[in-house]
């Protein structure tokens, strides 16, 4: 039988009201009740029910989180970060993997929604109109993390995209490298996949050098597309001498495709990319990226979901935080 704060109250020869502030850690109660009921939960092992809880106070202490993808070391790193800070302000996590796909990630959100989480953060996807019209129901905050709204409606925490891409391939072209190509993801998502495209095309404009369409392949972010991409550029007549990847899981994958062709890397190609995520120390030659601050986009995203949902004061909702490019092995002077 399940016990309930009835039992506990008849057990301590209190009333409910008294149990239900101790179990609350109401200030008003006298030391000595306090002690009986705490003897009669432990005798019972009684649990408080935290949806009955919630209820009463119109509080869960959870929070909603939406991933992409979980299998994604980027937001795995991102979710640590989450949690540490979730757990310092005593906040409970519900963490949901959308698979990258809008329809689920909608389904999901209006969930969390419904299971009357106090916050939500919204993780790395492309926000659209109808991620848009799923926020605009709920009456809790929301904040997004390692992504943004176009117009700005929401509030955020994130890198500059544009402009780590364009420290990345200025890294290139301070190498001596003028045939640049690039490994991008999807332009449909603008605060990631075309931000870093315009860092790269601004880069290049910047130190005159031409941009060519045809030194630009579409990936989807992932390992397998960095290798189609980069068999692409090998077929090339006139090869490019680096390569830009949008993603450290592209460019590995760039670097494998390089290798199984009998090149090397850096001698014959250069390859730069941005994120910074463990792989990229492991694989060989060791990829020289501009690195995210992955857990502190959480940890600040968490911490920026705490001060809304309290209601304090918050000075700037849209958190751009630093990133830095981190130099290995992948990358050479083109003419050494």
């Amino acid at each position: 039988m399940t016990v309930t704060i009835y039992d506990v109250a008849r057990e301590a020869g209190v009333s409910m009201a008294t149990v239900s502030r101790v179990v609350n850690n109401n200030p008003n109660v006298k030391p000595q009740t306090r002690k009986k009921v705490y003897e009669a939960i432990e005798r019972l092992g009684y649990r408080p029910n935290a949806v009955a809880r919630g209820l009463a106070s119109k509080k869960t202490t959870t929070v909603g989180v939406v991933i992409p993808d979980i299998s994604n070391s980027i937001f795995a790193e991102i979710a640590r970060g989450i949690e540490d800070i979730a757990n310092m302000y005593h906040y409970n996590i519900i963490l949901c993997n959308a698979d990258k796909r809008k329809e689920k990630e909608i389904r999901v959100i209006n969930t969390l929604l419904e299971k009357q989480v106090d916050g939500l953060l919204f993780m790395g996807g492309t926000v659209t109109d109808e991620h848009i019209q799923a926020f605009q129901t709920s009456a809790v905050p929301i904040v997004l993390c390692a992504t943004s709204d176009e117009k700005g409606s929401y509030p955020s925490v994130d890198i500059d995209h544009e402009q780590a891409a364009f420290d990345a391939v200025n890294t290139l072209i301070r190498h001596g490298h003028r045939e640049i190509a690039m490994i991008s993801g999807t332009l449909q998502d603008p605060a990631n996949g075309y931000a870093r495209f315009q860092g790269y095309k601004k880069a290049l404009e910047a130190a005159g050098i031409e941009y060519q369409e045809d030194l630009v392949r579409i990936g989807n972010y992932r390992y397998e597309s960095g290798v189609e991409a980069m068999k692409y550029f090998l077929g090339l007549k006139k090869k490019p001498t680096a390569i830009f990847a949008a993603t450290d899981e592209m460019a590995i994958g760039a670097i494998h495709s390089i290798q199984d062709e009998g090149y090397k890397v850096p001698d014959d190609f250069s390859i730069i990319s941005v994120d910074n995520i463990r792989m990229a120390s492991m694989v060989r030659p060791q990829l020289t990226t501009v690195a995210q601050p992955m857990y502190d986009l959480g940890a600040v995203a968490m911490r920026l979901l705490t001060k809304l949902m309290k209601k304090e004061n918050v000075e700037n909702p849209r958190v751009i935080l630093p990133h830095e490019t981190i130099l290995r092995l992948s990358v050479s002077h083109v003419n050494e």
